[in-house]
């Protein structure tokens, strides 16, 4: 092959490949021309891809092939996309010539549990399950307050939605510390949850322990080490989402008078400051916690429509779930 038939070669490749891509013949001579350096007229450019088999509203491709195409993307991430999407990919992918109306059409057959989802244009989110209280205990840190001095601890029962412990002291990061948490919550409930959900963090090594231990002569399907479940914040649903309802109603007071306090020059964010900040304002945070975890514990819920939760209040949830 010449160089000058390469060169057409390649020319053509590249009308196919734009057209594929669903773009304009004014854009694809653009894009020839700006990018490859060559000039073509707009009667040679569909002459090239008519001799290609290119076409936009001839030689369309048979029902069959379609469908086909269709069950194969719907049995992945397919199924998610719209009539819009699922046309370009056909087109760009499959190589498939189709009308964008019979693609609409053939998904409302193939994906209609699809397609309804989509016409309600929400978010669609996972629902959360727990079998009762105790079943989940969700524990976390709350590092908002970390730079000032304050480190906050806590933990809350997935199906009550009862808080069981909120702790503020000069470090959530000691794995001893967390663990005198766990087991004095334990103690005072005279319950161990059926399963501990945390994240990755060191911190939670030694409760991780502890809780195996404590179920370890149990002979349910979470006993021993399936007890404890280590995850990433993101997907602790339960404490996560009550940390930013902390920070709506709460910490954001703390966080906006420790930081008038950094801007007149009374806090420099040292060791010393963050000790003498936690000697003061220490008892004060933990007193707003413990208020925080009253008013929390007694307040009712609304049910909703993401949970399999009830509605309720948490502190009746917990101890009366049968109600």
């Amino acid at each position: 092959m010449s160089w000058d038939e390469e060169q057409e070669e390649n020319t053509l490749q590249c009308c196919i490949t734009y057209f594929n891509e669903g773009h304009s013949y004014s854009f694809i001579l653009d894009m020839l021309a700006t990018l490859h350096g060559v000039q073509m007229s707009l009667r040679t450019l569909k002459g090239k891809l008519n001799n290609a088999g290119m076409y936009r509203r001839k030689h369309y491709s048979p029902r069959t092939a379609i469908i086909h195409a269709i069950r194969t993307k719907l049995r992945g991430p397919g199924q998610l996309f719209g009539y819009r999407t699922m046309w370009q990919a056909l087109r760009q992918k499959h190589n498939i010539r189709v009308k964008r109306d019979d693609v609409m059409r053939l998904l409302r057959e193939l994906n209609p549990r699809g397609c309804q989802m989509r016409a309600h244009r929400r978010f669609i989110r996972r629902t959360y399950h727990s079998m009762g209280p105790n079943y989940v205990w969700h524990a976390d840190g709350y590092d908002k307050l970390k730079p000032f001095g304050l480190a906050i601890s806590g933990c809350i029962d997935g199906f009550s939605r009862k808080l069981l412990w909120l702790k503020c002291g000069p470090t959530n990061n000691n794995p001893t510390v967390i663990a005198h948490y766990f087991l004095s919550c334990v103690r005072n409930l005279n319950a161990v949850p059926m399963r501990l959900r945390t994240d990755c963090g060191t911190e939670n090594g030694i409760m991780a322990a502890v809780q195996c231990t404590l179920r370890h002569h149990h002979v349910d399907h979470y006993s021993g080490e399936s007890s404890h479940m280590f995850g990433s914040s993101m997907t602790n649903q339960r404490i996560e989402s009550w940390w930013s309802m902390y920070r709506k109603g709460r910490a954001q007071y703390w966080m906006e008078l420790f930081s008038d306090l950094t801007d007149a020059g009374h806090f420099n964010g040292s060791h010393e400051h963050q000790c003498l900040l936690r000697f003061c304002f220490g008892d004060i945070v933990q007193k707003d916690l413990d208020e925080c975890v009253r008013l929390w514990n007694s307040h009712r819920i609304r049910p909703s429509r993401t949970a399999s939760c009830p509605g309720g209040v948490p502190n009746e949830l917990y101890y009366l779930p049968h109600r």
